[in-house]
């Protein structure tokens, strides 16, 4: 199973990896009469719509998103609450947020849920977007201040969560570490990173490291769960061990669903074993990315990059800040992309 996904020998390589093919179509409807549809837009649109063939027995072949039924349900019964954003930005100010529970993940990275101020809320994040954490210790002068992309649904409701790897000599990472529910902690954002809109590129490529899988998870997850988006993906993913590959799960679902695409490949620094297959250990490289990445001529490409600081400097040049790319170099520019082309998280 791990070597389907690791990265493929030569021959399989050659097949496929440039050549995807859009999902098919979603097909859907209304299938309620049309003596009930026609006369009933005329008492309140596709709310009366639902609310006489509620009565009449059709709901269950109106082919529509079950939450719409739901929330018009909740509408008609008088108990609708319409979601509230957490973290609008601006002038805000510091948000506290309960710890509601903590999962340990693997060795040194666990998954943390916090509460929102209401079970009904929302985060407020857009994509891509992060949040900031604040944390001041009793001992420390200044608080330390770290970004988070959380990695749950930017709708569900009630809570946001976190994948946080403790870093030695990490103030943030190794505070989160210790904490316990109900423990708290402040939050600013959302963030802005990179404003994605849907099939703006034909072909976007992720190369990650570490937690700086986060953002990607990200932007996979809002073009995956749009019908609309037919955006390709390949995803270059290098870590250290095999249990470091956080997300696995949720990449190979995407890997399954979306086979003509999506495409993953993961790269270990040291494997811990030996079926490991070897073409997939080392650092991300050069032949690699010449290999997998669709070529920089191609109309629509868009490569994004998100990982420690050597990540960076091998394969894009770091980002002078926050708010300045910098300029491209490492391998990206010796491949012949643009500095248009890539986006450094």
């Amino acid at each position: 199973m791990i070597a389907r996904h690791a990265f493929r020998a030569a021959a399989p390589l050659q097949h496929g990896i440039r050549h995807y093919a859009t999902q098919p179509p979603l097909a859907g409807g209304t299938r309620i009469p049309k003596w009930v549809r026609y006369p009933v837009y005329a008492l309140g649109g596709s709310f009366g719509l639902f609310l006489i063939a509620d009565s009449l027995g059709f709901v269950a072949d109106i082919e529509e998103p079950e939450p719409n039924l739901a929330k018009l349900r909740s509408i008609a019964n008088g108990e609708y609450k319409p979601s509230k954003k957490t973290f609008t930005g601006g002038d805000q100010g510091w948000v506290d947020l309960k710890l509601e529970s903590v999962e340990e993940v693997n060795h040194n990275t666990k998954k943390f849920r916090f509460a929102l101020p209401d079970e009904n809320d929302v985060s407020g994040l857009n994509i891509a977007s992060a949040l900031l954490t604040k944390y001041k210790g009793p001992e420390m002068e200044k608080p330390v201040i770290r970004p988070y992309t959380p990695i749950s649904d930017e709708d569900e409701k009630g809570h946001i969560d976190f994948i946080i790897k403790k870093y030695p000599s990490g103030p943030m990472s190794e505070h989160l570490h210790s904490m316990e529910p109900p423990q708290r902690l402040d939050f600013k954002g959302p963030i802005p990173k990179y404003p994605y809109t849907p099939n703006a590129h034909n072909h976007i490529c992720l190369i990650a490291g570490g937690t700086g899988i986060t953002p990607m998870y990200q932007l996979c997850r809002a073009i995956f769960s749009n019908p609309a988006d037919t955006t390709k993906v390949t995803l270059v993913f290098g870590n250290v061990s095999e249990e470091d590959i956080l997300l696995k799960h949720e990449f190979e679902e995407l890997e399954n669903t979306y086979p003509r695409r999506f495409k993953a490949f993961y790269m270990l620094d040291k494997p811990n074993r030996k079926e490991w297959p070897a073409q997939s250990t080392g650092y991300v490289s050069k032949e690699l990315l010449k290999t997998v990445l669709p070529e920089p001529k191609e109309e629509g490409v868009k490569v994004f990059v998100c990982g420690p600081p050597g990540m960076y400097k091998a394969i894009s040049g770091a980002k002078k800040s926050p708010k300045d790319q910098g300029e491209l170099e490492g391998i990206l520019k010796e491949l012949g992309y643009s500095k248009e082309q890539v986006y450094k998280f």
